[in-house]
């Protein structure tokens, strides 16, 4: 069902809240497995190079399908795509809940399980198509970057939720509950979409828009590049995310619960700056120079991180925090700047080209660092994860102008 309500209805709120909670289904799995890390490796019997592949499946299954997904849900509409890939997440989960978890005498090979979180990522990538153009389509300009901000934070949320909740599940019950658990979720919040999620008429053309708006995003230099400054971002988030359990754990000798707390505090943390980057570059208009301004940041500290990987603990847990907060700040104000640049009505194409190229990171960072770890330790990795952050600090610099509509631009700027 579509609606012509105006971009000012209270209901945007609502539709809000629905996509909240679909990112937060999918952030649950795609946070909690990896926080699970060292369980898995336990009980699987994986080796590093096998944990490492296992690890970032999901991410290349979104990355192999988000472009596709975007350019679906520009066509088809944000909510029959969004039941889609929630059923059929939750569906892969019951499969693996089934007949892909260890047990006496049966041990999944990773490759089965890889295929099978590549399959989950795959369908799952729908949902950060179709909730951001649903939510790009229901706000005005001078609201995106803090609502897509909030739907962004519901990334860490439920990194934070599945970071606590997963680990728990794996080690006292077992993955069997853990991916029922999962599988519930999905289908609870599919129903919820069905019953609440109401459509935005999007018209072909939008008052104040550039040209450019008219040509596809995935023909747009000027899209590509905030397209890779996200990816380049990606670097710290996924570092941090995946292998910072053994990291904490194999050099530091952390304990699970004290690394569960330090991933649910960054993922916490990520959150809140999220929603506070968002807010302020509303009020500035200024995306770019603030995604610019956590490049350095990220870099800078992963750099010094990589230095002093075997120092005191405290000081290498305070210089995590701040590479994973680094990492996790930028998404809200990426993901809007991604889709005011290539307009509403692309929304779901440009939010699909950001995520291939974010979840293709997310699925190179785990299967790279245990060969980075053979060659130079952990001193390596922090250091190729800092030079790599901070190639996002170029890209945002870069500028195309485009003709630009008499009528002025939605984003008050004449660039896309």
């Amino acid at each position: 069902m579509e609606t012509n309500h105006s971009p000012t209805s209270k209901y945007r709120w609502f539709i809000l809240s629905i996509g909240v909670l679909a990112q937060i289904a999918f952030a649950i799995g795609f946070a909690g497995i990896p926080t699970s890390a060292t369980i898995m490796r336990a009980d699987y019997h994986f080796t590093v190079s096998q944990l490492g592949f296992v690890l970032g499946c999901m991410g290349l299954g979104v990355a192999i399908s988000e472009i596709v997904w975007g350019i679906l849900t520009d066509k088809l509409g944000d909510k029959i795509v969004l039941i889609i890939g929630l059923v059929s997440m939750g569906t892969v989960y019951l499969i693996m809940y089934f007949g892909f978890v260890p047990e006496a005498g049966n041990l999944p090979s990773y490759l089965s399980v890889g295929v099978l979180l590549i399959l989950a990522g795959a369908v799952g990538g729908s949902i950060n198509s179709s909730s951001g153009r649903a939510v790009m389509s229901w706000f005005q300009d001078s609201e995106r970057g803090f609502a897509m901000s909030i739907r962004q934070t519901a990334i860490p949320v439920g990194a934070a939720i599945g970071s606590l909740l997963i680990p728990y599940l794996a080690s006292v019950h077992g993955f069997d509950m853990a991916f029922l658990t999962l599988a519930t979720i999905s289908y609870i919040i599919a129903i919820c979409v069905g019953l609440w999620l109401v459509e935005q008429k999007i018209p072909k053309t939008s008052t104040g828009a550039s040209h450019a708006e008219g040509k596809s995003p995935i023909k747009r230099l000027s899209v590509w590049n905030v397209a890779l400054a996200g990816a380049a971002l990606t670097f710290p988030q996924m570092a941090v995310l995946t292998f910072s359990p053994v990291f904490l754990k194999d050099q530091h000798h952390l304990s699970l619960v004290a690394v569960s707390i330090i991933g649910f505090c960054i993922s916490l943390g990520g959150g809140v700056l999220r929603i506070v980057t968002g807010r302020i570059t509303d009020r500035h208009q200024n995306r770019r120079k603030v995604m610019s301004i956590i490049a350095i940041i990220a870099g800078i500290t992963s750099i010094v991180l990589g230095f002093l990987y075997d120092q005191n603990a405290y000081i290498v847990v305070a210089l995590l925090i701040i590479v994973g907060l680094a990492g996790n700040a930028w998404h809200g104000i990426g993901y809007t700047e991604i889709a005011v640049n290539a307009g509403v009505r692309y929304a779901g194409t440009a939010l699909g080209m950001m995520g291939t190229t974010v979840f293709g990171v997310s699925f190179i960072i785990p299967y790279i660092i245990p060969h980075i770890l053979k060659l130079s330790s952990w001193n390596g990795v922090w250091i190729v994860v800092g030079v790599a952050s901070a190639i996002a600090w170029p890209l945002m610099a870069l500028r195309v102008r485009v003709p630009v509509k008499k009528e002025g631009v939605s984003n008050g700027k004449n660039f896309t």
